[in-house]
């Protein structure tokens, strides 16, 4: 695993600061474990865990990367959304782990719970969506 460094700008005021309750947070409702933000940020699991715990200082750095995380994911939903938004009957499909998901979307780095969290999105967004696993479409 490479192992990033993230170093705040001169004079960071301390008010600025990603809060522990905001970093996790904002994780979970990404849908991103610990362990899969940890690889993410090129750091260990263990600082990940600090971080929420509050034992460290959330760098300035990864604030940025979360923001850019959110950002992308934001983007994501509102892609789907709008793509859906004029069908009769909208549907997704979703997948039950990385592996099926991966293997659908080679392109995309995230983990299959980021996509659930991305659905549950879509579905406040998107009047009776239907919501499948890939394998219950290719079975029917």
């Amino acid at each position: 695993m490479n192992h990033q460094t993230y170093t705040d700008p001169p004079g960071m005021p301390e008010d600025e600061r990603m809060t522990a309750a905001e970093f996790k947070v904002v994780r979970e409702f990404l849908g991103l474990t610990g362990d899969w933000l940890a690889g993410h940020l090129g750091v260990s699991p263990r600082t990940v865990r600090h971080w929420e715990q509050g034992k460290y200082a959330i760098p300035d750095g990864v604030r940025l990367e979360i923001e850019k995380l959110e950002r992308q994911t934001g983007e994501f939903v509102s892609g789907i959304v709008e793509k859906l938004m004029d069908l009769p009957n909208p549907g997704v499909i979703t997948y039950r782990d990385d592996d099926e998901y991966h293997a659908a979307h080679p392109e995309i780095p995230f983990p299959a719970a980021w996509h659930r969290a991305v659905v549950a999105r879509v579905a406040q967004e998107v009047p009776a969506l239907s919501i499948t696993y890939a394998d219950s479409v290719e079975q029917q």
